[in-house]
């Protein structure tokens, strides 16, 4: 069992999020001795859930709702997947695009260090679109692709 300036320090969350979390009923079969919480296992790995869901971009009240899919078991695993899905689908087009972005960021760091030591941006342009180092040419070209 943990207490929840334990779990608050284990997720850097405030406990005062921890307690918005238990009175929205993130923990519906938490224990309390005395009026204090426990947090035990089942919590953890309820917070787990709800921190990923919130990493993933679902807001509060979305993730209440498959909060609440859980309690009614079986009959809603479909719409758990569902929704798992479409936050791994978000989420692997929100890391294309941040790579989209990385790449162009290395590009332009290699690009202005070539300019720096060859004192202009002659030898660069005549490279350019397709005849850059093959390392830096893939960068140019994903830093350079349409978004999806």
């Amino acid at each position: 069992m943990y207490t929840i300036g334990q779990v608050s320090e284990m997720f850097n969350i405030p406990i005062s999020t921890l307690r918005y979390y238990d009175n929205e009923g993130f923990f519906p079969n938490m224990q309390r001795h005395s009026g204090i919480r426990d947090f035990s296992e089942n919590e953890i790995a309820a917070l787990r859930i709800v921190e990923c869901l919130k990493s993933s971009g679902l807001e509060i009240k979305e993730i209440k709702q498959f909060m609440e899919m859980t309690t009614r078991g079986a009959e809603t695993y479909e719409d758990r997947l569902k929704l798992f899905e479409a936050r791994r689908d978000a989420v692997e087009n929100e890391i294309c695009k941040l790579q989209r972005t990385l790449d162009m960021l290395k590009y332009k760091c290699w690009y202005y260090e070539q300019a720096i030591k060859d004192g202009n941006e002659d030898n660069i342009n005549a490279m350019l679109p397709d005849k850059l180092p093959p390392k830096i040419q893939k960068l140019y070209d994903n830093g350079n692709q349409k978004a999806v």
